[in-house]
């Protein structure tokens, strides 16, 4: 039963109740009581009669008596029923009011509505389950490709403010749990048009839930999941279709690439940036000892970075919860201690991590008073607590919310993008010195814009360019060419060649084509659209190599043949 019906009729079922009690009692005593006609005969009303006088004498409508005059004991009955009537009714009416106001009849209204309008979009969307500082900065970004969103949030207030928040295209968004199957059916998981679910909840075993709960009834639906535990990713890992985030690892592996790659490190974050920003600068940390201050995970995975990165460091492990000195004995007491027992007179870096803002930030104002030139990484865990980090002047910050939301638009916007990572992260050297050249000739300062180039003979453009007779092949240079203005080359590098499943990262501009290759591409804004009249254009492939429009009529291909000699 339709869950809006069911709360209707459960919460009316009392006042339904009442008004047919009051409607079957003044029926049946018209029926009973006898009336007189015209000629003095003893008449009974019908059932109908009774029905259809009671029927407007209750609403106070009043058409009269019928079919004949009353009797007296009928006009006594009748006035029995009004009173009896009108008082079931106000009842009932006084009901129905109360349950406008009813939260779980607006809730079920809410979600039968939300459940509509997402079963009824044409267009591919992304389901994002958690409105929190990283589903926040996630959707902005998606909005700004023009990416529709539908969005549930277990928290009311959070889900409100998507009203109030300025979007391109506003996201659909429903106030539930997002642990709930039903909630996630409703929310398009098993939508023809989903193109993947994001589970960015507060925790890892809400995560965990909705990842597995969205695979589970979509086995073909793309899945990221943020988790932060080396238990959230291993129970995880056994679901092909599930992709994690760990914003921690991801953070340290970066500060290990750039003290032991810094090459590869700046290519990375050159193509993984938001499209048309400023190429991202390096990082330039200092190789020594380290020290790191905090508790829990992420201290875990800096440690281990920075023992991969072949420097020394040392944990100081403070759990703000758990301090009760004063500040003063704060900063003369253990606390300093601890961190000149650490080595924080001769370190070169140190890591505050803990998820205390101001702490954090006490914390770097006691290294500074005994290390003043100290290379100080922060981490900020509440956006409403940037000003505190700023009063740090730290020289790198960590904002788990802006990791997880870079990396979700990665994994959902270039997917080839993430394989073409993986060769520079197992690249020596010369693959990411090699993507960095091409990227400053033909990109420039800016993080390019990526798009993938899909090569398949059934496009009307590339029909006549992949038939086996072509002299030269067709190959990626003749994508580079301009379609308007050959033979000007445009802005865009060849990354990836997928072809079948074999992958050729930074593959030659001499590679043919075959029909069914992929390639991605980075390049400047507008670049793309420029390959797409190879898809819908015939015969492009002639006028980018000779600058010459082809004859495309039958008349003028006629003509051509019988002045060729």
């Amino acid at each position: 039963m339709n869950e809006v019906l069911f709360v209707i009729l459960r919460r009316l079922r009392r006042p339904l109740i009442v008004l047919i009690i009051a409607y079957a009692v003044s029926v049946w005593g018209l029926v009973l009581i006898p009336g007189m006609d015209k000629d003095g005969n003893v008449v009974h009303l019908g059932f109908f009669h009774a029905l259809y006088f009671i029927s407007y004498t209750a609403t106070t409508i009043g058409f009269g008596e019928i079919p004949f005059e009353f009797t007296d004991p009928q006009r006594v009955w009748t006035i029995v029923c009004i009173y009896l009537c009108v008082v079931s009714w106000a009842y009932a009416l006084g009901s129905i009011f109360h349950l406008s106001q009813d939260q779980t009849l607006r809730d079920a209204v809410a979600r039968r509505r939300f459940a509509l309008r997402v079963a009824a979009m044409q267009e591919p969307f992304v389901l994002i389950v958690g409105y929190g500082q990283s589903g926040i900065m996630l959707a902005r970004m998606l909005d700004r490709m023009s990416q529709r969103i539908v969005i549930v949030e277990t928290r009311a207030e959070r889900a409100a403010r998507i009203e109030i928040e300025e979007f391109q295209y506003p996201p659909l968004f429903l106030a539930a749990d997002g642990r709930s199957p039903d909630v996630l059916v409703d929310a398009g998981v098993t939508h023809r048009k989903c193109m993947a679910m994001v589970a960015l909840a507060g925790n890892d075993d809400t995560n965990q839930s909705v990842a597995i709960g969205g695979t589970v009834l979509n086995p073909s639906l793309r899945i990221i999941a943020r988790v932060h535990t080396p238990i959230a990713q291993a129970n995880l890992e056994s679901f092909r279709n599930i992709e994690q985030i760990n914003p921690f690892q991801t953070f340290a592996n970066n500060i290990k690439l750039d003290m032991g790659s810094p090459e590869r490190l700046r290519v990375i974050e050159w193509l993984s940036g938001l499209p048309g920003g400023m190429r991202p600068e390096p990082l330039n940390l200092p190789k020594g000892h380290w020290v790191v201050c905090g508790t829990g995970s992420f201290s875990q995975y800096f440690l281990s970075a920075l023992e991969g990165a072949g420097v020394t460091c040392s944990l100081v492990s403070v759990d703000p919860q758990k301090q009760v000195e004063s500040a003063a004995a704060q900063h003369h007491g253990g606390a300093t201690r601890d961190m000149i027992a650490a080595g924080i007179e001769r370190a070169v870096g140190l890591v505050v991590c803990t998820e205390n803002d101001s702490f954090n930030l006490a914390t770097v104002t006691r290294a500074r008073s005994i290390n003043p030139g100290i290379y100080v990484v922060i981490r900020q865990a509440n956006a409403a607590n940037a000003s505190l980090i700023d009063a740090s002047m730290a020289n790198l910050r960590f904002v788990k919310a802006e990791v997880v939301s870079h990396k979700a638009r990665q994994l959902l916007t270039s997917p080839l993008l993430i394989r073409f990572l993986k060769y520079l992260d197992e690249d020596s050297g010369d693959m990411a010195r090699e993507t960095g050249a091409l990227l400053e000739q033909h990109v420039a300062d800016k993080v390019p814009f990526m798009w993938v180039f899909d090569c398949f003979a059934s496009y009307a453009g590339l029909r006549e360019a992949l038939a086996p007779d072509v002299d030269p092949p067709f190959s990626i240079s003749d994508l580079l060419i301009n379609p308007e203005q050959p033979p000007e080359r445009i802005s865009a590098v060849p990354l990836l060649l997928l072809r079948k499943k074999k992958e050729i990262p930074l593959p030659p501009e001499d590679t043919p084509l075959m029909s069914g290759d992929r390639i991605l591409f980075a390049g400047q804004r507008g670049e793309g659209g420029l390959q797409k009249r190879f898809l819908l254009e015939p015969s492009p492939l002639t006028y980018v190599r000779t600058g010459m429009e082809p004859p495309r009529s039958w008349l003028f291909r006629r003509l051509l043949q019988r002045d060729r000699p």
